[in-house]
């Protein structure tokens, strides 16, 4: 199998192609010119495309040119300065893959993986995990463009092998995003909002990769979609006293930071945005979703359909990321 992978210059995306390497599989990583490459350059069998998921033609060069048989779709924004940059890439990047993968044929290729997010599907309102067919009520600017490019995906499943993947948060080695949070406590501070009693589900990055070759490798019928996550359920000031005893530091400050306050950082933010023209993660639109009490999903389908099963929880998550950071000189 010769696999497309966007976004392998990115977080998920290179441990999604790091795993078909080990496999044996051969690579195509589609990346822009001006991404680090470095770590895709450590593995055997990886040939770059360069271009852009928003770039039709550079596109079709990936799919129709390389000779690929499968795709994994992970690449797409998760911070834009407006709706409209979040559609572009996320529903127009989205709309380009499978153009090209339908003039490739179905007889050519195998599958095509998406990675969506449960943040196309929304928060818990009761706190317990959203089942796979609940009705879709994406709260962020974020979400809402992810959902539509499960609709665009799905709506493809007579033509295409489709498979839709939905993970929560995804952290560990080489994200910046959730990096945030280590640095945090790293510091002595407690990035909490309210109480701490908020819940949430996650899952590792290389479980959420061995997912994404699972969808490839099985026969799961076209046009299904699956959350994934580490199977528990999380209290959020229970995974920060995790992090805390990974990094073997206790914080200092542990006072819940009061809504109002986190809006007028948001607000700062954004204005920090305009003036630098670049996209900021903290915005006014981003606290729809901080304001969620409870993120949490259930993988049970995942695991019975795709014959896959996360291997690292929280606790063990976190102490295996620590200690990437350290050895890279993140902490």
């Amino acid at each position: 199998m010769r696999v497309l992978v966007t976004g392998a210059s990115g977080f998920l995306g290179s441990h999604v192609a790091e795993q078909l390497a080990q496999k044996g599989y051969g690579v195509v990583a589609l990346v822009r010119r001006s991404s680090s490459t470095k770590f895709l350059a450590t593995l055997r069998g990886v040939e770059l495309v360069y271009g852009a998921v928003e770039d039709a033609e550079s596109v079709r060069r990936a799919v129709l040119d390389a000779g690929v048989t499968a795709i994994v779709h992970s690449a797409g924004l998760v911070k834009a300065r407006d709706e409209a940059e979040f559609f572009r890439i996320n529903v127009g990047g989205t709309r380009n893959l499978l153009d090209a993968a339908k003039a490739a044929g179905p007889m050519t290729l195998r599958r095509f993986v998406f990675v969506s997010s449960l943040a196309a599907v929304g928060p818990s309102l009761d706190g317990r995990p959203v089942a796979a067919d609940a009705r879709p009520s994406p709260v962020t600017r974020y979400g809402r463009s992810k959902l539509e490019a499960e609709r665009l995906v799905l709506a493809e499943k007579d033509a295409l092998p489709v498979v839709v993947l939905r993970p929560p948060m995804i952290y560990g080695p080489r994200d910046q995003e959730s990096f945030a949070f280590f640095q945090s406590v790293a510091r002595r501070f407690l990035p909490m909002l309210g109480d701490g009693r908020n819940t949430l589900s996650v899952i590792y990055a290389s479980d959420a990769a061995a997912a994404c070759v699972r969808a490839l490798e099985s026969d799961a019928p076209s046009g299904r979609a699956y959350f994934i996550d580490d199977g528990r359920v999380y209290v959020w000031r229970d995974m920060l006293a995790d992090v805390e005893a990974a990094l073997g530091a206790r914080a200092f400050v542990r006072v819940g930071v009061p809504f109002p306050l986190v809006r007028g950082a948001a607000l700062a933010s954004e204005g920090l945005s305009r003036l630098t023209g670049k996209p900021v993660m903290l915005t006014r639109d981003k606290l729809n979703e901080l304001a969620a009490a409870h993120w949490v999903c259930d993988s049970s389908e995942a695991r019975k359909e795709l014959g896959w099963a996360p291997e690292v929880s929280w606790p063990e998550g976190t102490r295996r990321a620590v200690a990437w950071y350290r050895e890279h000189g993140w902490l």
